[in-house]
């Protein structure tokens, strides 16, 4: 039956949106050398108030565009020390690789006046998926409204920064360090009602600048076309129709010989606040236009030249079956899958199920999978790890409660070795559980 699980978790058609286990908007996707594909989105906070509480970044990487993998929190607003003191408003975030580092680049306002306040803060750390460390703002850049970093570092090693919102859109050449702007900060001319999430990126010799427009409360995604990264852009049109949310933002990115874009979607929540990241193909005509992106929901082959994974590191906790919750309850762990380990998991009976002596290995950075059916349309729960709250998790339908189909993962930090607690509390909707597993991370 563990052979069973591990099957499951090797996706080979992907689905739109892809993450489902938190809400995620504004997807900046990277292709770095190790050859997996990254993608550094924001984090709509569940329950929904407002984009004023984003926060908590994480990072989600594939290597098949179908299995994704959630690298865990790499910044949030309490590790901002020159932000916001009351924090949230962590927006569209960008990363970029020069010099060995890692660049993580995020707008937030360093007052209570947000919208007057905004600067471009940077992250740097040696691993695209960790241990980033704030080093300041950019100075001279962000002010009102002027959001959304987006780098470029062109083939001569030239970083740029593109930003903006409200109408305007600018861009500064970066120096070598990748923290402060060279020279003047110039506007972008020839873009046709720009509103915000700038991104550029270069095909065949050409820079492509993409963009919100100013579609009242459902925006279209533009592109631009120059001979220059600093323009100025031919208007080319809409690439991306409307998704549903009060706001659209994407990136474009080529991975293994193929074209992406990246958008989100309102699909799981049916709420604007709450969104979720989606990807589909890019279709070029021969002079260099883009076909308008045909938006998906079943989603793509996994791409074939991808590694097998390899399942050596491991682990599989499973449970005995429980056939109904009354109250809190708690059930046993075994070592080996026993079939489904929970029925009736409901918020009004206060429904949880525990694994003891998980294994943390000997660096207690693991990824953390979870196995679940559903027949709830967005089922919510919580990890706790070691009582200590780890994240909210969405469950999405799967056809009924025993449907096992479901999988989400997350990777976390944990104590080494077979001392590990791990709780998951249910929130809202009907679900159950087939297992865990956990396997160690490396990167």
């Amino acid at each position: 039956m563990t052979e069973k699980i591990l099957d499951r978790k090797n996706r080979s058609y992907s689905k739109n949106p892809f993450i489902e286990s938190l809400f995620t908007a504004d997807p900046s996707a990277h292709v770095w050398g190790d050859g997996r594909l990254y993608v550094y989105p924001s984090h709509d906070v569940d329950p929904a108030r407002g984009c004023d509480l984003m926060d908590q970044y994480h990072v989600y990487s594939t290597d098949d565009m179908a299995n994704w993998r959630d690298e865990g929190q790499i910044l949030s607003s309490g590790d901002v020390e020159w932000g916001r003191p009351s924090g949230g408003f962590m927006w569209a975030p960008d990363c970029a690789f020069k010099n060995g580092k890692y660049y993580f680049y995020f707008p937030h306002p360093s007052d209570e006046k947000w919208n007057d306040s905004w600067k471009i803060g940077v992250a740097v750390s040696d691993s695209p998926v960790k241990d980033f460390k704030s080093v300041g703002f950019i100075e001279g850049v962000g002010g009102h409204a002027m959001i959304d970093p987006a780098t470029f570092v062109d083939n001569d090693g030239k970083g740029y920064m593109y930003y903006g919102g409200g109408g305007h859109c600018v861009v500064a050449e970066l120096n070598e360090d990748m923290v402060s702007v060279s020279g003047e900060v110039h506007e972008m001319d020839g873009l046709v009602d720009f509103h915000e999430a700038a991104w550029v990126f270069k095909r065949n010799g050409l820079y492509y600048m993409t963009y919100s427009d100013n579609h009242h409360g459902n925006n279209n995604l533009c592109y631009a076309i120059s001979d220059n990264p600093m323009g100025p852009w031919d208007y080319k049109g809409v690439y991306l129709l409307p998704t549903d949310c009060e706001t659209s933002h994407g990136s474009v990115v080529e991975y293994k010989g193929e074209w992406y874009a990246f958008y989100h979607s309102d699909d799981l929540s049916n709420q604007g606040v709450l969104r979720s990241i989606c990807w589909d193909p890019i279709v070029f005509n021969d002079d260099g236009t883009m076909q308008v992106v045909t938006q998906t929901r079943n989603g793509h082959p996994k791409l074939s030249d991808s590694p097998k994974k390899d399942y050596s590191n491991v682990k599989i906790y499973g449970s005995r079956q429980v056939s109904e919750i009354e109250g809190t309850q708690l059930v046993e762990q075994k070592d080996a899958y026993e079939g489904a380990c929970l029925r009736s998991c409901r918020e009004e009976n206060n429904s949880k199920i525990v694994f003891e002596n998980v294994d943390g290995f000997e660096s207690g950075f693991i990824n953390l999978g979870i196995y679940f059916a559903t027949e709830s349309k967005l089922a919510k729960c919580s990890i706790f790890v070691n009582d200590e709250f780890v994240s909210l998790l969405n469950l999405v339908f799967t056809g009924s409660w025993r449907t096992f189909d479901g999988y989400s993962n997350i990777t976390m930090q944990v104590e080494p070795g077979q001392l590990n607690k791990i709780e998951i509390r249910a929130l809202d909707g009907d679900f159950s559980f087939e297992a865990i597993s956990t396997e160690e991370y490396f990167n």
